[in-house]
């Protein structure tokens, strides 16, 4: 299970930083950065996706993949919205996305198939389920989506925090890639998974 341990991980990051200093000025609003030339794109030819990485973010992937192994996982991209280890008063939205071998899991036919271990893991540490999963198709890619929220304890009542976990999950060339997006609200996922962008699928050359 590596590679939902990947997602595991970061999940338990994001949790570490969250609400833990006081509350401060609330910040001045910035416009969305407009899509430039010079904004970081992740791209995969293996799986022909492309992630078009929020402007500013930071990129954790290399420090992250020494749980890498060899022919069975790989972590292929971790990105924060702020370093891991600092300190906020707001959840550290988070884009991981990660491979490994579906042989991993005996019986294992369909993508549908990943998600009790997911859920297994996902609810250790704390979340929920929320909704029922089920398929959707992205840019003629069929994928399976499950979402999982935790509340999380901050310093006042009246500031009330939810971590959103959504999992896609696609199983090509005998492996599952989940891409899982991590955030504080329904919309900024949205936003998030807006970025992750597919190409006409190649056959395996194997």
């Amino acid at each position: 299970m590596r590679c939902a341990l990947f997602t595991i991980v970061v999940i338990a990051q994001s949790l570490l930083v969250t609400a833990q200093t006081p509350p401060k000025a609330a910040p001045i609003a910035k416009p969305a950065a407009a899509p430039t030339e010079d904004a970081p794109l992740y791209r995969n030819a293996t799986f022909a996706f492309r992630y078009q990485i929020p402007y500013g973010w930071v990129d954790r992937t290399k420090e992250m993949q020494e749980g890498n192994e060899a022919g069975k996982s790989e972590l292929l991209l971790a990105v924060f919205e702020r370093p891991p280890e600092a300190t906020g008063d707001t959840v550290n939205s988070a884009v991981v996305i990660a491979s490994e071998s579906a042989a991993s899991y005996p019986g294992l036919k369909k993508a549908e198939d990943y998600l009790g271990p997911l859920t297994e893991l996902a609810t250790a540490k704390g979340f929920k389920p929320e909704g029922e999963p089920y398929v959707l198709t992205v840019e003629s890619r069929q994928l399976v989506r499950a979402d999982f929220v935790k509340p999380l304890a901050v310093k006042t009542a009246k500031d009330k925090l939810t971590m959103r976990q959504c999992t896609l999950v696609l199983l090509a060339k005998g492996q599952i890639v989940s891409f899982t997006f991590i955030a504080g609200s329904e919309d900024e996922l949205d936003d998030l998974m807006d970025g992750l962008h597919f190409g006409p699928a190649k056959p395996s050359t194997h």
